[in-house]
């Protein structure tokens, strides 16, 4: 007896036999999928997928869904977001909008100091609030398993904060949750630089360690932020507490982010508007996956992430949101599959890779997640009515998405 059978997919995508780490170069083309379908989920996770005339006659389940027509696929996964935050920041778009850098905003007191005034403000009962209005939005539109970043306490105690919110998503809601410490996100103006990092490695760190707050930690190592001398630091201090570096890096500037994430082994380094082949190389051979965020590159009117170089060269890529209220206000995984592949010539297919298999890859949870395999999470979604995985990307306007299933239970239903 299942809980959910799911009978006449038109095609049933991302299916894997076994579960595999990413995949990379050519191999990102491959999306293997089954036509006519069916996908069973019990005790909230996959029991059985095959051909509809390979259904046994027996098949029974609490609840049947026709998907006829429609394609089925692993829910996406978001491997960088600041989903937890105080308050909007539409008066800074209007200043970009006459003409405003993104330094020249941050240097007027805006940007993320400006979001840091905000977060001290509110309690963790109203920031939690706040963010499960995104998270229903994000899951509406297919995510399922989600990275979520402090960054905008910049004191210990705020840092905290944010934290035990996003730990607090993933226990009251269906969403898969790992989270990061930034608190390098930016320095404070009541701290010089040393005395801010200082507070990072003798106070925050070991404070969000023993709390198990975080999984990661992460640095926004930019010009005008963090040096890699700062950020290999204060990742190092970090993987003595056990957190597993993940880095912004070459966002605004070629950094030096993608060089100090290889040599400190960090699982993903995001961001890439500003890389050439230097810093591919450095990415070959590495533990490192490269992570677009195609929908800052696109609110901010910035370069977007030279993908078919990066893709063609053998790499891996993985997509992500950057959803945050400063420069890339919107958590949805279609969207930016979209922009992938109109702005970085990403094929369908591989987009669809690179914002499940790929982005499950720097969150550890590629052999729970994002294939439709046995023995994995029952995360899947169900297309509105759609020939194939083009759509997706085609219709960049409209949710694609019908109904959400989320730990094997039905969480969002749009039909």
């Amino acid at each position: 007896m299942y809980d959910i059978l799911i009978t006449h997919i038109h095609k049933l995508v991302q299916v894997r036999e076994q579960a595999l780490d990413f995949v990379r170069g050519s191999a990102m083309r491959e999306l293997p999928s089954l036509e006519n379908a069916y996908l069973a989920m019990a005790d909230g996770q996959i029991t059985d997928f095959g051909l509809m005339e390979n259904l046994p006659a027996s098949a029974k389940a609490t609840t049947v869904i026709n998907a006829s027509g429609r394609l089925v696929l692993p829910s996406f996964v978001d491997s960088h977001t600041h989903l937890v935050f105080a308050d909007t920041r539409e008066e800074e778009f209007v200043m970009k909008l006459k003409g405003a850098t993104y330094q020249q905003i941050a240097a007027a007191g805006g940007g993320i100091l400006n979001s840091a005034r905000k977060l001290q403000q509110t309690s963790e009962e109203e920031l939690l609030e706040k963010a499960l209005v995104r998270v229903a939005e994000v899951i509406k539109t297919g995510t399922g398993a989600i990275e979520i970043k402090s960054g905008y306490g910049l004191t210990t105690k705020d840092e905290l904060k944010m934290l035990r919110v996003a730990r607090k998503i993933g226990v009251v809601t269906p969403l898969t949750v790992k989270t990061t410490l930034l608190g390098a996100h930016a320095v404070p103006k009541d701290k010089s630089k040393e005395q801010y990092i200082e507070e990072i490695i003798a106070e925050m760190i070991p404070a969000a360690a023993e709390e198990k707050l975080a999984d990661y930690i992460d640095v926004f190592c930019e010009t005008g932020f963090f040096s890699p001398e700062e950020t290999e630091r204060i990742v190092e201090a970090g993987k003595q507490h056990g957190l597993i570096p993940r880095l912004h890096a070459n966002q605004l500037n070629r950094s030096g982010g993608v060089q100090v994430g290889v040599k400190t082994k960090a699982i993903s380094v995001d961001h890439l508007e500003n890389i050439g082949e230097e810093e591919i190389q450095a990415l070959k051979g590495s533990v490192t996956m490269p992570v677009s965020l195609p929908g800052a590159a696109f609110f901010l009117g910035l370069p977007f992430t030279p993908a078919r170089q990066i893709i063609d060269s053998g790499l891996p890529l993985g997509i992500a949101t950057d959803y945050n209220p400063g420069s890339a206000p919107g958590g949805s995984m279609p969207f930016n599959i979209a922009l992938a592949c109109i702005k970085m010539r990403m094929l369908p297919e591989e987009a669809i890779n690179a914002a499940t298999i790929n982005t499950a890859y720097t969150l550890g949870l590629s052999h729970t997640h994002a294939t439709i395999t046995k023995g994995k999470v029952a995360n899947v979604i169900i297309t509105q009515p759609m020939r194939s995985v083009a759509a997706i990307p085609y219709g960049f306007c409209t949710n694609p998405v019908s109904q959400v299933i989320l730990n094997g239970k039905i969480i969002s239903d749009s039909k």
